[in-house]
């Protein structure tokens, strides 16, 4: 079982940053790939990248390449959405995710979610 629980959301001015934190209980963090996800009123729940089990690589959807970065720090338990050049369109809760199979951009085979944390970006 993993808990995620996602800090470091706000408001933030069209061409800002924020960097967003999810921490993870459990000692098989590691063996996790990590996905960060988000929901915007009225739209599905969209995909946005993911980190794999030891960081070496990364995917992001392309709305948000070259702006968003994932890292993970897994002696902290930690990953992390580094947000950069912000858009009022990248308003949305946003949420972490544990999966433990196969890399994958489909949030049904992700196996525990965060809580979420609210991205406000102000035009």
């Amino acid at each position: 079982q993993v808990q995620l629980v996602e800090s470091g959301g706000g408001l933030v001015q069209a061409g800002g940053s924020l960097r967003l934190s999810c921490t993870a209980s459990g000692r098989t963090f590691s063996s996790y790939v990590m996905g960060w996800f988000r929901l915007a009123p009225g739209k599905k729940r969209e995909f946005v990248g993911y980190i794999t089990w030891n960081g070496a690589s990364t995917y992001y959807a392309n709305s948000v390449k070259g702006r968003f970065t994932i890292s993970r720090d897994n002696a902290k338990n930690t990953v992390y959405l580094q947000m950069n050049s912000l858009k009022p369109e990248d308003t949305a809760v946003y949420y972490c995710a544990a999966e433990s199979g196969p890399f994958t951009t489909l949030s049904d085979n992700y196996d525990y979610w965060g809580q979420g944390t609210q991205v406000t970006v102000s035009s």
